[in-house]
């Protein structure tokens, strides 16, 4: 028994945890510079919650990194029940903020269920993906597996929380397509999604449309196969508008901005254009800790949560930011060869459903900083402010840890 320890010590990934511990460093620093000269106010105490919440972190950590792996798979269907409860629970009694209801009061804290909501449904399709791996393709078994994706996801974005509801959609495909699932069942799936999107434009609808064509055409699945696919994607385009009036307008204008409909320098571009500003102002190494005009005159709103990458640009300049992307870079590898090599089919699922998830805030926050991407809220994983998506992030990488351990037990 002692040597078996010893050997899953050794099999512990020493660097992930490092880029971890990395990242959230930049992130407490960044936070601090963020909300610096703050004496009163909810800005001032932040620092000293997110310190907290990184307590918090690595005792929860240290408790997922010593359980048996088994458990997880054993828990996954009553966790991710619990979990819609909560998300119910915040549509009939949540704290509300920023024009949305996300948070739940528990204890004196503040939780966000739709962060646990990710974790939730990662361990949940795994376990379904898992038990029924010889027949992931069977369409019943897809019906149930996008059901469990789906459930959160609307409750989400009942909310409302654009952003976050759409993590689901990167979530899903990505296990399904680790699962098994049929590329070509897959697309044909997600398509009318994308359909949707490229409807606000004729020439982009008439390209998907195309691009639909040819995969029918390769696939030779028949005539009412194809058929049904290109109207059913029709349809999506026609009553795409009905789906847009049911956004808050605020949604549609991030969503108008990003796709160049509006400029709005005043109100929801704002935002983009201040955190371009402040990352080009930094130069290659930066203005410095604690003197970044932008920063610490507060001309971006949300510096220390979703737009804190645009902090680390003006302080740090791109060698700060750069070292932040090698960081992220280096941890989605890593997580990607565990993935891999996990012999056990509900550990792969669940480590590619979190490379999958960190993949997407990465992508996403990066590109709204930067301006390629619309503003949806979402934050940059161990670096952004807030408790609830430190923590399952934090767990998330305890779980890689933990399943990377037992690598070899199918």
């Amino acid at each position: 028994m002692q040597q078996t320890g010893k050997t899953r010590l050794e099999l512990l990934d020493v660097g992930l945890i490092v880029a971890m511990l990395g990242l959230i460093g930049f992130g407490l620093a960044s936070i601090y510079s963020a909300t610096f000269g703050q004496q009163s106010g909810p800005l001032a105490q932040n620092f000293v919650r997110q310190v907290y919440w990184v307590g918090i972190g690595l005792v929860a950590f240290l408790i997922t990194l010593s359980l048996n792996p088994k458990f997880f798979e054993a828990s996954a269907y009553v966790f991710y029940g619990i979990v819609l409860l909560l998300l119910v629970a915040v549509l009939l009694v949540g704290h509300s903020g920023g024009g949305a209801t996300r948070w739940l009061s528990i204890g004196g804290f503040r939780v966000q269920p739709s962060e646990w909501a990710k974790l939730a449904t990662i361990l949940a399709l795994a376990r379904f993906l898992a038990d029924h791996k010889d027949a992931v393709n069977d369409k019943k078994n897809l019906a149930i597996a996008a059901a469990i994706g789906a459930a959160p996801m609307l409750l989400i974005f009942k909310q409302p929380d654009l952003g976050t509801s759409l993590v689901f959609l990167a979530i899903v495909p990505i296990m399904m397509f680790w699962a098994g699932v049929s590329p070509l069942t897959l697309f044909l799936a997600f398509l009318p999604g994308i359909t949707a999107l490229a409807s606000f434009r004729v020439w982009s609808f008439f390209l998907v449309m195309f691009v639909l064509g040819v995969v029918l055409l390769l696939s030779r699945r028949g005539v009412f196969f194809s058929l049904l696919h290109v109207v059913l994607n029709i349809m999506v385009g026609i009553f795409t508008p009905y789906l847009w009036n049911s956004l808050e307008p605020y949604q549609q204008k991030r969503v108008m901005a990003f796709l160049g409909i509006v400029n709005d320098p005043r109100g929801i571009s704002y935002q983009v254009i201040q955190s371009k500003v402040a990352i080009g102002s930094g130069g290659l190494f930066g203005k410095g800790f604690l003197h970044g005009t932008q920063t610490q005159l507060r001309f971006l709103p949300e510096q220390h949560t979703d737009f804190i990458f645009s902090v680390i640009g003006e302080e740090f300049g791109f060698i700060g930011g750069i070292i932040i992307i090698l960081l992220f870079v280096f941890l989605l590898v890593r997580g990607v060869q565990i993935a891999t090599s996990l012999k056990h089919q509900f550990y792969s699922l669940v480590a590619i459903g979190i490379i999958g998830l960190f993949l997407y805030h990465y992508f996403v926050n990066l590109g709204m900083v930067m301006g390629i991407m619309p503003v949806t809220g979402l934050p940059l994983p161990f670096v952004s402010y807030g408790g609830s998506f430190l923590l399952t992030s934090i767990i998330s990488v305890a779980l890689l840890l933990n399943f990377s351990m037992h690598r070899q037990e199918y």
